[in-house]
């Protein structure tokens, strides 16, 4: 790694100080977010300081080095997407471990790659709990954004919304729900389907 990249990766980690919270910090570790360390930085601080960075592919790969949970996130929000290989989105998806940074990817990053729908639908699909939930919130934005998937694609998204929905993973069924909210807002179609859909699963979605 170029020795200019590592100086600025050692200067933004050196003002995660000024943005301190001890109290979200600890908060969050009751929660269960795994970071070796957490300085509790507000993500409108982060957002704040990722503006202020600029993209760049490799500060972004060298942050995401270190299990600091601000170097995650500005990594997320500093990496080009269209500079993104699928190899390292792979691998940075392998090593997300907790619901907040997988909420952060898919919303600041993973939707934004060109083959966020292909990603979206693997990982939904997958055993993995923080790729499930990635999947959804990919969905959930591309939905957003107005992107409609084909029939077969609405075929493959029910089925592994429902299944996600009344599955076991609370945090998986939250993220199944909120793309479903979002694909009904495409269209009345969508909302149709949407509607038989969550009440095969017993639920009165409107």
């Amino acid at each position: 790694m170029d020795a200019d990249i590592i100086e600025k990766a050692k200067e933004i980690k050196r003002s995660f100080r000024l943005m301190m919270d001890g109290v979200t910090s600890q908060s969050m570790r009751d929660k269960g977010a795994n970071y070796h360390v957490n300085w509790g930085a507000s993500i409108p601080m982060l957002k704040a300081k990722a503006k202020e960075m600029g993209y760049n592919h490799d500060l972004a790969v060298e942050l995401w080095k270190d299990n600091v949970r601000e170097c995650k996130i500005l990594a997320l929000m500093t990496m080009p997407a269209d500079e993104m290989s699928r190899q390292l989105a792979e691998l940075w998806m392998e090593q997300i471990n907790n619901t907040e940074l997988a909420e952060l990817a898919s919303m600041y990053l993973f939707c934004k790659l060109p083959y966020a729908p292909d990603m979206a639908y693997k990982w939904m699909a997958s055993e993995n709990e923080m790729q499930q939930i990635c999947g959804f919130h990919i969905l959930a934005r591309l939905f957003m954004n107005g992107q409609e998937p084909n029939e077969r694609g609405i075929n493959e998204y029910i089925d592994q919304a429902q299944a996600a929905i009344m599955g076991g993973s609370m945090n998986v069924r939250k993220a199944a729900m909120a793309s479903m909210r979002r694909f009904a807002d495409l269209a009345l179609v969508y909302e149709r389907l949407a509607d038989t859909a969550m009440k095969r699963c017993g639920i009165d979605f409107f």
